[in-house]
């Protein structure tokens, strides 16, 4: 005879609980760390988060009050990092993101179940010695408490314990007293752990994109805050270059006056100076429109708090580089972007999420056949305490076993949702290999545009100084009357051309960079910022 003690049960049910199938479902084991990749060479200095402009300036903690900031583009770029609206939006992304992985993971935790019922019965029976009825009163109790749980090796485990205590006033009371185990195998389709964990990998998945897609909207802020902040440094240098040479021109005009006065010079040279005085007004007051434009979406982008936030002044503070560094070869740039881009590694999890799902659909192509086991031992008594007593002592005990097979004929949803998850890879792949090509094209765009401007900081340097020499014969030969006010005009124009070209190409080179850098997937990195997803995803299931 057959005799389960309760304690057997305990241990078996821990023993299935401690197996090693269950580790994957360790938090520690389902996060995957990000790793430096094979060659890559090591970061000059650890990246930091920024933690805004008060780390970077201690002069800059009022900045709720003060009107007149005098800002590098460092520090614009901690503010932007600090008090943007639409980056304290996008932070929490993950965030939503990540509860979903937590309900999936929340499928395989243990639940706790208790039940307590209670029934009166009140009925009459034949008697069939006298052939008399007779009333029937009976009081029933049950309670029953226990835990269940969902395994990823497709196993529904159920330890239970029940008591129950029944009164007649045709018999005695009787208690009675069961542990019980269940089990619930799925043999075919349901079963083992890479079918199991699909929706918890893939909302793990969804998670970490969500990482590669905060990033990419991080880098994006900063290249937005630092080509703002060149463009607006550019405008007040223009604006400097261009007051400069309406000063230039209105002496000009004054001096063309005076020798019209004299008589050394024509009356009809007074309007070529003037003239180039009046453009020269013209393009101020569109260059200080142009500032003015600047300053603002500066300031929106760093979005300081306070009631003044559109009326402070600003001044940038950070030198202009006029000389150009050596860049690398452009297969190197595209060789980062391939590791640091968070599109690209955004669209290897669009990949990876499909092949978890045609993992999910070849699942269902299989019929479902499922075990079912269940043991239990019972004590009977007078009472509760003592059928509990007679759980080790007494010799009843059920097991029951069963198989059940299901197959639906043709399984065409089966297999129209294979079908459909095997293209989706194959489009992702495709997409990804698009993407591929269009950011190894980019990056090299990139560095032909950084070489070019480079490259002309040097040419504008020439024009400048060769326009110089020519402004300056050109006024020689005004000066002793074999020129013109006309071509002295001219010649002052294509030097102010020339010195806003110099500017206009120290500001390119700058944002040049800027983008040669978005584009390669390194400008966090070069400036110091921490992000999540700097470096492409290694999911732990692929190993």
């Amino acid at each position: 005879m057959m005799r389960v003690h309760r304690q057997g049960l305990a241990a078996a049910l821990l023993a299935i609980v401690a197996t090693p199938a269950l580790a994957v479902l360790n938090p520690q084991a389902l996060v995957w760390p990000e790793k430096p990749l094979p060659g890559e060479p090591a970061a000059q200095a650890a990246p930091t988060p920024v933690q805004g402009a008060s780390g970077t300036n201690p002069d800059l903690a009022d900045l709720g009050t003060r009107n007149q900031l005098d800002l590098s583009v460092e520090e614009a770029v901690a503010l932007a990092l600090e008090h943007n609206p639409s980056l304290a939006a996008q932070r929490l992304q993950p965030l939503i993101t990540g509860t979903f992985a937590a309900v999936e993971r929340a499928v395989f935790d243990p639940s706790v179940f208790a039940s307590v019922e209670t029934s009166r019965e009140v009925a009459q029976r034949v008697s069939e010695d006298i052939q008399q009825n007779f009333d029937v009163r009976s009081d029933d109790e049950l309670a029953r408490v226990g835990v269940r749980q969902t395994l990823p090796t497709g196993t529904d485990l159920e330890l239970s314990l029940e008591q129950d205590l029944s009164q007649s006033n045709r018999s005695p009371q009787q208690a009675g007293t069961r542990v019980g185990l269940t089990l619930t195998q799925a043999l075919l389709r349901g079963f083992g752990i890479d079918s199991n964990l699909v929706a918890l990998r893939q909302a793990r998945t969804d998670t970490l994109a969500s990482a590669y897609e905060l990033r990419g909207f991080v880098t994006s802020l900063v290249a937005d805050v630092e080509t703002t902040y060149w463009d607006y440094l550019g405008a007040r240098r223009r604006i400097e270059i261009l007051q400069n040479a309406l000063e230039v021109a209105e002496q000009q005009s004054r001096e063309a006056r005076l020798r019209i006065e004299a008589g050394t010079v024509a009356r009809v040279e007074q309007a070529a100076f003037a003239a180039e005085a009046a453009r020269r007004q013209q393009d101020l007051i569109d260059g200080r429109a142009e500032a003015e434009r600047l300053r603002i979406r500066l300031l929106q982008l760093i979005s300081i708090p306070g009631e003044i936030r559109y009326q402070r002044a600003l001044t940038p503070t950070t030198e202009v580089v006029t000389e150009a560094a050596l860049l690398d070869a452009p297969a190197d740039y595209v060789a980062l972007a391939e590791r640091r881009r968070p599109e690209l590694n955004q669209a290897r999890l669009d990949v990876a999420r499909n092949e978890l799902e045609v993992v999910a659909t070849r699942n269902g192509l299989l019929p479902r056949l499922d075990l079912f086991v269940t043991l239990g031992q019972t004590g009977f008594a007078r009472n509760y305490g003592g059928a509990y007593d007679e759980l080790d002592s007494g010799d009843t005990y059920d097991l029951s076993g069963a198989l059940e097979f299901e197959y639906p004929l043709g399984n065409r949803a089966g297999k129209a949702l294979a079908r459909g998850a095997k293209a989706s890879v194959r489009q992702a792949e495709a997409s990804l290999d698009n993407l591929e090509r269009v950011i190894d094209a980019e990056v090299r765009y990139a560095v032909i545009e950084a070489e070019r401007a480079a490259a002309q900081i040097e040419a504008t340097a020439a024009t400048v100084r060769l326009q110089q020499e020519t402004l300056e014969a050109e006024q020689a030969r005004f000066d002793v009357g074999r020129s013109t006010g006309l071509l002295v005009a001219q010649a002052q124009r294509d030097l102010l051309s020339a010195r806003l070209d110099r500017i206009n190409a120290f500001i390119a080179y700058r944002q040049a960079l800027i983008d040669l850098h978005v584009a390669n997937g390194s400008l966090l990195t070069r400036r110091l910022i921490e992000a999540p997803g700097e470096l492409p995803p290694a999911l732990p299931w692929q190993n």
